[in-house]
């Protein structure tokens, strides 16, 4: 068995001691690969540069241990029945896919510092800890022994992030026989019966949709921050949520973050996680695992995260409308989704997926994946008088893909969509997941079903609507911060531009008071620092108006039928 012994000396350094033992082969030369990307997060990340020292012994002697790329090293081995492999990892990052280290914690994704033996990864692996006899370890992984962890395989272990502490919380909830374990690692006071009531019921409805839960139990792994902050990471049997800031966790608005972020990582457990592209099936680690289907495994998942809580009735219908606006909001803020499809943005994850990049470039494969997978949704709904949805797209996904370990493609989702609602459905598949057509119309028309319309609403910011140019402000400074194709500010100002003053006036976050003073069509003079150098334009307001906001709301007019619709699809009252 190959094991993986960890300890450390000084946790406030954050340097991890790691030695890994490879028994009972006698090969002239062993390979050992570091992964250079972590699955949830379709980059590489190069996680080498966090390792200092490799060095390689057997009997007592050190043998030669050299690298070959940036994250894989040959150890000439002799024939050495056990080889010792040692190293530090600095664990030093604290989000959803990073490790941290320091004297009240370690929390560990061993994807980030555990290496595989090449040829090897099939082995069962051993995870031995040294840490207080205090700590107790929140893990997917069964404990064998005290402080250790025991994996059938490779995958699974770098699989299975962990949390050891003494001060972990650990409440259980259990639906369907299956029990899921909340920890919580950080300074909170969380609210037990609510947090296992609404989890539970948003469980039994995401079970409800597959009908069976792919793994034998499950754990959210909560590292609850005294910053603000948010992120989560699905992994086989477990997610690691990172979210802050702590004091505030029971609060309407961020206990709202907490249940989309649950939600959205429990339902990975199948999509994804099982149901998954076949360019991943295996994972690949040493370089990029393209794949054109991100809008399925981010996109569906995003859309069913927030949909599942109202269907649960752990959101109102209220409650969920307003995360579907803030969706759009993001939507239609940038104005990528005129020059690139949600397929090829997910093809481009690889390059520069999870960065703003240049201006209007790409879309959001998690924003206009759900907006997309809610039009699919509706759609199937109307074409089959409700007989079928996504829920019967996501099902068969399972069947058909998932339970039998087979990867899918992006003509196999194109053509169970068209096997369950018809060969219309290839007009939904050219016009808005592998084209760039307008989605309003197409997502109007099928609110319209439901009984809703998708409204649009003049934007209340005057420099966003009247001259296409949007700003961060802080105490400080006012930037530029996006500006809208063919606007009166695209002739005029430049991105990082620092605003200064308006007509002569100062500003000093008052950007909008001093526009509202303005009669409509009247020009405005800004004064600002372009690169340092002062400069001053003028803006002048034409016909058409920007950034317009969009919003999901029900009709005053709905019929009975629609209504019905409505009822079926939320399972709320209209």
């Amino acid at each position: 068995m190959i094991r993986h012994h960890i300890s450390f000396s000084n946790p406030l350094t954050h340097f991890l001691d790691i030695t890994l033992s490879i028994p009972g082969k006698t090969q002239q030369e062993l390979y050992l690969q570091l992964p250079a990307w972590r699955p949830g997060r379709y980059e590489l990340q190069h996680f080498a540069q966090k390792l200092r020292g490799v060095t390689a012994s057997a009997n007592g002697h050190a043998i030669p241990v050299r690298k070959v790329t940036k994250d894989k090293w040959l150890v000439e081995a002799g024939g050495a029945e056990t080889v010792e492999i040692r190293y530090s990892f600095y664990a030093r990052q604290m989000d959803g896919g990073g490790s941290w280290l320091d004297e009240e914690q370690l929390y560990l994704n061993g994807i980030n510092c555990l290496m595989a033996v090449e040829g090897r990864e099939q082995e069962p692996q051993l995870l031995q800890l040294h840490l207080p006899d205090d700590w107790q370890i929140a893990c997917g992984l069964k404990e064998t022994e005290r402080h250790t962890l025991q994996a059938t395989n490779y995958d699974q272990l770098v699989d299975s992030p962990l949390i050891a502490s003494a001060t972990l919380q650990q409440e259980t909830y259990t639906v369907a026989g299956i029990p899921f374990h909340i920890w919580i690692q950080g300074d909170c006071r969380p609210d037990w019966e609510r947090i296992k009531k609404d989890f539970e019921a948003f469980t039994q409805e995401q079970l409800e949709v597959f009908g069976d839960f792919p793994v034998a139990d499950y754990h959210y792994l909560n590292e609850i921050l005294p910053y603000r902050f948010y992120h989560g990471v699905e992994h086989s049997n477990s997610t690691v949520i990172t979210l802050g800031q702590g004091e505030l966790l029971m609060t309407p608005a961020l206990y709202k973050e907490f249940l989309g972020v649950s939600s959205h990582e429990l339902f990975h457990t199948w999509n994804v996680k099982q149901i998954r592209p076949k360019e991943m099936l295996p994972y690949d680690f040493t370089g990029e695992n393209y794949f054109r289907t991100g809008y399925v495994a981010e996109g569906v998942t995003t859309y069913y995260g927030d949909y599942m809580l109202a269907r649960s009735g752990v959101f109102s219908a209220t409650q969920y409308f307003e995360e579907l606006n803030t969706t759009l909001q993001r939507y239609f803020a940038d104005y990528g989704h005129h020059h690139l499809s949600v397929a090829d943005s997910s093809f481009d994850l690889w390059l520069d997926g999870y960065k703003p990049g240049i201006p209007d470039r790409k879309v959001s494969i998690y924003i206009q994946g759900a907006l997309t997978a809610l039009l699919l949704d509706l759609q199937l709904r109307q074409a089959t008088s409700n007989a079928a949805s996504l829920d019967t797209v996501m099902r068969h996904l399972w069947e058909e893909y998932g339970k039998r370990a087979n990867g899918y493609s992006e003509e196999d989702y194109e053509n169970l969509v068209l096997r369950i609602g018809g060969e219309d459905f290839r007009s939904y598949f050219e016009q808005y997941i592998y084209g760039t057509s307008p989605i309003e119309q197409a997502l109007d028309e099928a609110l319209h079903y439901i009984g809703c319309t998708l409204q649009a609403e003049e934007n209340p910011l005057l420099y966003e609507r009247l001259f296409g140019f949007k700003v961060v402000a802080d105490n400080q400074l006012t930037k530029v911060s996006a500006i809208a194709p063919d606007s009166p500010a695209s002739t005029v100002l430049s991105v990082d531009d620092e605003l200064v003053a308006v007509n002569g006036r100062k500003l000093e976050q008052n950007l909008q008071p001093l526009l509202a003073d303005l009669y409509l069509g009247q020009t405005m003079e800004l004064t600002l620092f372009r690169n340092k150098q002062l400069r001053q334009v003028k803006l002048q307001p034409g016909q058409q108006t920007f950034y317009t906001r969009y919003t999901v709301a029900k009709r005053a007019d709905a019929t009975t039928e629609e209504k019905q619709n409505f009822q079926l699809w939320l399972k709320q009252e209209f």
